[in-house]
């Protein structure tokens, strides 16, 4: 199974792309939907469905999963996320992907084992459980490895309330680094 994971923003949009095997769990591309700022917002988000789109044509995943919008004191910026959101959702309908959707706080958890984890915390354990070596990584790249890495966990172990670290463990033996 091939699922992709989406980061949403109106100026990066994160994507993360792995591949789910019985036991293993691969990488396949990440990168950044980079939009110009200096864009109006209608243009931006023409962008992020226009690139979605040639993503999905080009790699064909079997999912798609998008983190929720997160609510802050500035309702300018999560109205703008949700607009990114809209189109990410509407490119995955639009070729036929069963979508998913979860909390910041669910895709922490089930990849670092908290909900409160910093986005430190989330690069590190997506660099380890997806064996990447590089160092950089932005923050938006990773966040959607990890929302893809959710789902492939919610997935797996689709009776249980939300996955941890330790249901990783138990469902990927292989990928436990012993020190």
């Amino acid at each position: 199974m091939i699922i992709l994971g989406i980061d949403p923003g109106t100026n990066y949009t994160g994507y993360g792309i792995i591949k789910q095997d019985k036991n293993s769990l691969t990488r396949i591309a990440n990168g950044l939907i980079k939009l110009p700022a200096s864009q109006p917002i209608s243009l931006r988000l023409e962008i992020i469905y226009d690139e979605l789109n040639n993503i999905i044509k080009k790699y064909k995943p079997d999912e798609f999963a998008i983190e929720t919008a997160f609510y802050g004191k500035d309702v300018q910026s999560a109205m703008k996320i949700g607009y990114a959101r809209g189109v990410s959702i509407l490119a995955a309908v639009h070729n036929k992907l069963p979508t998913s959707e979860y909390s910041p706080r669910e895709v922490k958890k089930s990849v670092v084992g908290t909900g409160a984890a910093s986005k430190e915390q989330v690069s590190y354990m997506i660099k380890t459980i997806l064996e990447i070596k590089e160092e950089k990584m932005r923050s938006d790249e990773s966040d959607a490895l990890a929302v893809a890495l959710c789902h492939a966990f919610r997935m797996r172990m689709p009776l249980k309330k939300s996955t941890n670290w330790k249901s990783f463990i138990e469902a990927f033996p292989d990928r436990v680094i012993n020190s």
